[in-house]
């Protein structure tokens, strides 16, 4: 009668201990989480503080150099390289307020060397028809009628293939008298009058004298040589921004790069360094968005300042045209802070976060395996590619920095495209890896004996 019941009572005993073990690990799994808990709620030890404390520092300082390393780029570029300074400045060329704006201090220029009681007096005969002519279809009154004749003429000018070539030429010129003002320099025949780079137009006046002798009139080639100035760069004080502008240039290379060291290093020196690199990451690219936020606002203040004489759209298009490069470098800058944030947010360990990297892994495994079921087979690259998954991780991060540091002249766009191209590498590269049912290599069957005996 008691055989029986002694299965039933191991049963029990075996269930009781079974329930018992349970206990003690959950008992040991709560005790670690108030531990750790515990431990995350305790104060810093001090040298956490001072490392915390340091790193910000670092990170501040790089984040403020970073504005200032842009505009020394910038400085050494157009300031340094003349090629470069006149094909920034060479579409100006063909802008409308500035053809304009060059246009009428032209005809002013003109205007004041021409002698409009004797104008037709001084016309020859055979040329007085047609200029009497041309006269008459531009007004009634004497001196509009010639201001417009003469206008017309240099529009006409400036409209040609030729003015590109004297812009050209004149920039050149006036790149030695930009390059002294921040320099110092006073060597060379090209001045700087009361804080003001201007670009000769006696060129430009020479050839519209040329076109107004040719339409009849004739008393044009009686005006001399004229020399009138385009306003180019305008300051309160260039010599203030003179020391500035000279060690900014000096300081055009390393200033970006001291800048990019300095937040690398504060981030390497911090207790958190994900959380570190976020946030240094964002203030790079904030400090970036400031500084090409006060480039638009010292846009209208600068506009705002200039003199009633200076043709204010004209000047705008100058501005604008100077500072391109520098607010391309800007949005290079935002674009790399907020691509480097996002990448360091994706590989932690937050829900969202997770939740991502899970739909990637997820869509590379439905890829990959409709892919073995339609009878793709790569043979030995699966495996070779997940062994090496790390190191071809790495070598894509460093073909995508060195692209970006070998490219000239980046712009926003080139770093959206490489770090997508690099998206699309590494899902090319988790597709390679990805060991499914059907890739992976059938194990051997067992022997009949061996099973047998199995």
């Amino acid at each position: 009668m008691s055989t029986p019941d002694t299965p039933s009572n191991g049963a029990s005993s075996n269930g009781a201990s079974s329930n018992g073990a349970d206990e003690v690990a959950e008992l040991r799994a709560r005790i670690a989480s108030l531990e750790a808990a515990a431990a995350a709620a305790a104060p810093r030890p001090p040298h956490h503080r001072v490392r915390a404390f340091f790193a910000a520092l670092l990170i501040v300082i790089g984040c403020v150099l970073a504005p200032l390393g842009l505009v020394a780029a910038w400085t050494a570029d157009e300031i340094g390289d003349t090629d470069r300074y006149v094909a920034t400045v060479a579409p100006l060329a063909s802008d409308a307020d500035v053809q304009a704006a060059v246009a009428n201090r032209v005809t002013d220029a003109v205007m004041e060397h021409i002698d409009l009681q004797s104008l037709l007096e001084d016309v020859a005969p055979a040329d007085r028809p047609r200029l009497t002519k041309a006269l008459g279809k531009l007004g009634d009154s004497l001196e509009g009628a010639v201001k417009s004749f003469v206008h017309e003429k240099a529009q006409d000018v400036v409209a040609s293939d030729a003015f590109e070539t004297v812009w050209t030429d004149a920039n050149r010129a006036v790149h030695t008298a930009l390059d002294r003002a921040l320099t110092g320099s006073d060597e060379g025949a090209v001045k700087i009058n009361e804080n003001t780079v201007t670009l000769d137009l006696a060129p430009i006046v020479e050839r519209v004298k040329q076109r107004l002798v040719d339409a009849g009139m004739g008393v044009a080639a009686k005006i001399p040589e004229v020399h009138t100035n385009f306003t180019i760069v305008k300051a309160d004080d260039i010599g203030k921004v003179r020391t500035l502008f000279n060690l900014l240039q000096k300081m055009g290379f390393w200033l970006p790069v001291l800048s990019v060291l300095f937040v690398a290093g504060g981030v390497l020196l911090a207790v958190h360094r994900r959380r570190t690199l976020i946030a240094a990451a964002l203030g790079f690219a904030v400090a970036s968005l400031l500084l090409g936020i006060g480039l638009t606002v010292f846009r209208t203040v600068y506009l705002n300042a200039l003199p009633s004489g200076v043709n204010a759209a004209a000047a705008g298009s100058v501005y604008d045209i100077l500072v391109r490069y520098l607010r391309t470098s800007v949005r290079v800058f935002v674009a790399v802070g907020l691509i480097v944030a996002l990448a360091a947010w994706l590989s932690g360990p937050g829900r969202a976060a997770r939740l991502v990297r899970g739909l990637w892994r997820s869509g590379i495994t439905a890829t990959r395996t409709t892919a073995d079921r339609a009878g793709m087979r790569l043979g030995p690259v699966t495996p070779f590619v997940h062994r090496h998954s790390t190191l071809l991780t790495w070598i894509l991060v460093a073909a995508a920095v060195v692209t970006y540091v070998l490219w000239s002249h980046p712009t926003g766009l080139v770093v959206v495209a490489l770090a997508l191209a690099f998206v699309f590498a590494l899902a090319v590269k988790d597709f390679l890896a990805e060991e499914t049912g059907e890739a992976k290599e059938p194990e051997e069957p067992e022997e009949p004996g061996k099973a047998a005996s199995a």
